[in-house]
C-alpha cells in the first residue's frame, strides 16, 4: 500500500519540528498504538491494567521520538505508515513486556523507579535498588550471579551470555533456574 500524502506531510512536519506536528501525529496514531497493545496482551494471554496500557503507550511514543525521530527517519515508504508503526509498536511493546516479566521474576513486580516522599517531592532510588540487587546476588556463587546480571539486568539472551562467559548456551537456562531457586530460598530465610 503506498504512503498517503497526509502521512508523508505529517512525517515531514515532525522531522522539521513544526509546532503542533507531534500532537497531530499522536492524535492520528494513538488508536493504532492502543490497538497494538491490546493485541499483544491478548496474544500473550496477559491482562494489562489501564496504567500498564498508558505506560506501554508512553514507551512506544518515546521510542518514536527518541534520537530525534529516528524511527520516522528510517521509514522508507515501502509500506503504509500505519503498517510500519504497527511493527515498531509491537516490537517496543513485546520488549517492554519481557523486561517487566524479568523484573517480576526477580521479585520486583511493584518496584518503582521513583518514590514519593511525605512532603511530595520525588526522590530517585536507582542507587538503593542497585544496592539491593547486588546484596541479593551475594547469595549466589559467582557464575550464577554473572548469569543473572547479564540476563535480568543487561537483557542478554542465552547465546550472548554463553559467549560472554565462555559457557555452553544450553547451560544458561539451568544456571538461571538454579540461581532463581537459590534467591527464593535466601529471601525466605530472611523473611
Amino acid at each position: 500500500m503506498p504512503l498517503h500524502e497526509i502521512d508523508r506531510d505529517l512525517i515531514d512536519r515532525c522531522l522539521r519540528h513544526e509546532p503542533g506536528a507531534w500532537t497531530d501525529f499522536v492524535d492520528r496514531y494513538m488508536g493504532l498504538i492502543y490497538h497494538v497493545i491490546h493485541h499483544v496482551s491478548h496474544a500473550r494471554s496477559l491482562v494489562f491494567s489501564p496504567a500498564d496500557v498508558e505506560d506501554l503507550a508512553a514507551e512506544i511514543f518515546l521510542a518514536i521520538v527518541d534520537d530525534d525521530y529516528a524511527v520516522l527517519r528510517r521509514f522508507k515508504g515501502i509500506s503504509s505508515l500505519p503498517s510500519y508503526l504497527t511493527v515498531v509498536s509491537r516490537r517496543v511493546c513485546v520488549k517492554e513486556v519481557v523486561k517487566r516479566f524479568r523484573e517480576a521474576e526477580l521479585g520486583h513486580t511493584h518496584a518503582h523507579r521513583q518514590s514519593i516522599t511525605n512532603d511530595g517531592s520525588a526522590e530517585a532510588e536507582p542507587v538503593a535498588a542497585a544496592e539491593e540487587v547486588e546484596r541479593m546476588l551475594q547469595d549466589l556463587d559467582e557464575r550464577e550471579a554473572n548469569v543473572v546480571r547479564l540476563y535480568h539486568l543487561k537483557f542478554l539472551n542465552y547465546r550472548q551470555i554463553g559467549k560472554q562467559l565462555g559457557i555452553p548456551e544450553n547451560s544458561v537456562g539451568p544456571i538461571l533456574a538454579k540461581a532463581r531457586q537459590n534467591l527464593r530460598r535466601a529471601a525466605e530465610q530472611r523473611a
